[in-house]
């Protein structure tokens, strides 16, 4: 439409808001993988070409590599340029990732209301154009069919209009650019964007956010699951919460929380501490919480900073528990927080008290890589890549339901304890 061609164009002037949002918005961010988690073996080659499926018969990417990558699996329309660059001669070591640009745009609700599929799916496809000609040009690439070696999208989980909305963009920008496309996992996006990010090599990881609560460690070539909610996600919990006490959705309603959860003069009050073994449930604390919020504190016996604080330290401290005995059971003495309730600092305060007291040290990121981000969809893209893993264009669909369990890490030696 004319409407969209306009909103299109207003993109290349540099005084536009989406320009302001990504052009200068996060400085290049440079890390050195540790452990070298792209080197390209005859042995990984020979076992993914043994396993068949995606990629099985492609060449593995070597030398520098430069992808697009594409997140709309939720609310955030993201789109980020990522290059990897291999170690100069034989040194040791696995080279170099440079985060070129990160722009994102998050669809905000009304106070009171989620956000709806179709609305959401709608944001995202009215943004995603924009948003790629932002991130190229703060990248500084003016060709893309020669700058960009792939471009990778997610593939699931997540919402079903977002989800399909971005890789169609996907497919287009690679037949445009004639480059591969690279299917990915949201939530190995996470694990693997942190552990670069980081610098943790071989963590136990919580990974925490709106639509995902999983407690992982890496073993037998992939990322098993040791604990996760067997009801609603923690940061469903927390948006559901939100919307009762009417707390705004921007620029998220956990990061609200937390805001009302620190200022002075709150009281806990006991809630529901529901843990089955290494799993927890959210769905409980969620009603009770609820229930105060439509009766206690309309009688003015409790403050809506009282409840923010209670289920904040309720479910962080579940959370802690659970991550602790996957500790203790794998052996590992560091903990990688991932997901967008990843930014919490009081529960980095908790997991790292925690964590300190074990001996072991606390990996945790801002807001810029828990969030859901373009930036990790390429990290994880491209370690496919160096491993020749594509996704043909006719199995480019994107799924709801995508295990963290069901992804070969073959970029990984694998390990059985």
């Amino acid at each position: 439409s004319k409407k969209l061609d306009e909103f299109l164009a207003s993109t290349d002037r540099a005084g536009s808001p989406l320009r302001r949002l990504a052009i200068g918005k996060s400085p290049v961010a440079t890390y050195r993988s540790t452990p070298p988690p792209c080197e390209v073996t005859s042995e990984a080659a020979t076992e993914q070409k043994e396993r068949g499926g995606e990629g099985a018969d492609n060449v593995p990417f070597d030398g520098t590599i430069t992808v697009l990558g594409i997140e709309g699996s939720a609310n955030k329309c993201a789109v980020g340029v990522l290059r990897y660059v291999p170690p100069a001669g034989d040194g040791p070591g696995g080279g170099t990732y440079a985060t070129l640009s990160n722009p994102r745009k998050t669809f905000v609700s009304r106070p009171g209301e989620g956000f709806l599929p179709r609305e959401t799916a709608r944001h995202h496809q009215v943004h995603v154009t924009a948003l790629c000609r932002a991130a190229l040009s703060e990248a500084g690439i003016d060709d893309p069919s020669i700058g960009i070696d792939a471009v990778c999208f997610t593939r699931g989980p997540g919402m079903g209009g977002p989800l399909t909305s971005c890789a169609l963009a996907a497919r287009t920008l690679a037949l445009l650019w004639d480059v591969p496309l690279v299917g990915v996992n949201h939530c190995v996006a996470h694990v693997e964007m942190g552990r670069v990010a980081t610098g943790a090599a071989d963590p136990v990881v919580l990974y925490v956010s709106g639509g995902n609560t999983q407690v992982i460690a890496f073993s037998d070539g992939k990322y098993q699951i040791f604990g996760e909610t067997i009801d609603i996600a923690v940061g469903n919990c927390l948006d559901r919460f939100a919307r009762v006490v009417g707390l705004s959705n921007d620029p998220s309603p956990g990061y609200n929380i937390e805001l009302e959860a620190k200022k002075p003069g709150t009281k806990y009050i006991e809630m529901p501490y529901v843990v089955k073994g290494m799993d927890v449930s959210f769905s409980g604390i969620l009603t009770s919480v609820e229930t105060l919020a439509r009766t206690a504190l309309r009688k003015k016996t409790v403050s809506v900073q009282d409840l923010c604080f209670s289920l904040q330290e309720t479910i962080f401290a579940m959370l802690v528990e659970v991550t602790e005995r996957a500790m203790a059971h794998c052996g590992q003495d560091k903990v990688l927080i991932v997901g967008g309730v990843g930014c919490n600092k009081r529960l980095q305060e908790m997991m790292g008290k925690m964590v300190k007291e074990r001996g072991g040290s606390l990996c945790a990121m801002d807001h810029r890589y828990c969030v859901d981000n373009g930036a990790m969809i390429a990290q994880a893209g491209i370690l496919a890549l160096q491993h020749g893993i594509v996704t043909d264009l006719k199995d480019t669909w994107c799924t709801q339901r995508f295990r963290t369990d069901a992804v070969d890490v073959v970029w990984r030696p694998p390990t059985v304890w």
